[in-house]
């Protein structure tokens, strides 16, 4: 029997595309014959659901790309966990474990998704490069693009992951900085002994979230149209103008959320005639049944939270970019985009 390699897909920061790496480039190894295994040894995820997120998470990709063989984490970097490490209560061999846990996993390829950093573990001896040490594991590294700064931490990433390092792929890439990534960025990388594999472009699908994510994230009541909480937001707006000037703003977004208070009917009016994805309610007061009606023949729905606008607006803010790729239409783009933008023959080389 053939051992099964292992490639390790790192950050230097969270939510720099790890998970949609692996279901964007697991296809493109799968049409050239190789049977490929996942698994995640660190989950970071915190709070009392975070295990059960763990499992469906590993679930929904191994039920996503049909594969052979899925391992759940070894470690769970929660606060009970890392202060016994810290109090030198837990004296536990995590390298063991992981070397135990991933030993005979079936299939040519093992997909590792790692921690938030590279460095997110080493507590506990499970940093990126020990992970890929054990498990005799290369490392693609992946980065969201901020500025053409990112070089900085990608090099300083490359210079302490040594070898392992088999090249990079930068995402979210604004279309007017993608001729500046190709023509300054990649060669400069290219000169520092660092591969580029891929150069992908932003997406607004991809920084989408469900209005269903939405109300798990606010904890909202859903008012009306529970059927539709699959649409897609890509934009955040407040309602808080006059109607005249609030009907020319709302035009200005696609697929959006509205954030406004539950007492402004004429608002809620102006928002439903343009393109919404849902209605999010404030201020403890139920809508007039107008708006309720109006909604379900659009098809909008309306959510009402228990919160006050700037505590909503703030909550919907920092899921853009940052939750889970779950949707259909999220795997599709992203299997797109890896499929346009990144060189997998080189990395199979």
């Amino acid at each position: 029997m053939v051992k099964a390699k292992y490639l390790l897909i790192g950050s230097v920061e969270p939510y720099s595309g790890k998970t949609g790496t692996i279901l964007g480039l697991a296809p493109l190894l799968q049409d050239r014959g190789l049977a490929l295994a996942y698994g995640k040894p660190i989950g970071t995820r915190l709070g009392d659901a975070a295990t059960e997120d763990w499992e469906s998470d590993v679930a929904f990709i191994r039920q996503k790309l049909n594969l052979s063989d899925a391992r759940s984490p070894v470690l769970s970097l929660d606060t009970t966990t890392i202060e016994k490490r810290i109090r030198g209560t837990d004296t536990t061999d995590y390298q063991r474990i992981l070397r135990q846990t991933f030993e005979g996993i079936n299939g040519d390829l093992v997909l590792l998704e790692g921690a938030g950093t590279l460095w997110e573990g080493s507590l506990f001896n499970l940093s990126a490069r020990q992970i890929a040490e054990v498990l005799d594991a290369s490392i693609l590294l992946v980065a969201r693009y901020h500025s053409p700064l990112v070089v900085e931490s990608l090099t300083k990433a490359a210079q302490e992951l040594g070898d392992r390092l088999v090249g990079v792929a930068i995402g979210d890439i604004p279309p007017d900085q993608l001729e500046d990534t190709h023509s300054l960025l990649q060669p400069y990388l290219e000169q520092q002994g660092i591969p580029v594999l891929g150069l992908l472009p932003s997406s607004s699908v991809l920084r989408s979230v469900s209005v269903r994510e939405l109300v798990r994230q606010l904890q909202a009541k859903v008012l009306c149209r529970p059927d539709r909480l699959d649409l897609m937001v890509e934009s955040l707006t407040i309602g808080a103008m006059n109607v005249n000037s609030a009907l020319e703003y709302f035009r200005q977004g696609f697929n959006k959320a509205v954030v406004t208070g539950g007492d402004r009917t004429d608002l809620q009016l102006a928002a439903l005639e343009t393109s919404t994805s849902c209605l999010i309610l404030t201020g403890h007061m139920a809508p007039q049944p107008l708006i309720i009606s109006r909604a379900e023949d659009l098809e909008v729905p309306i959510l009402s939270v228990n919160l006050d606008t700037l505590a909503a607006v703030e909550i919907v803010d920092r899921a853009f970019g940052s939750v889970r790729i779950q949707e259909p239409i999220k795997v599709e783009c992203i299997q797109k985009l890896m499929a346009e933008h990144f060189d997998i023959e080189r990395l199979l080389h």
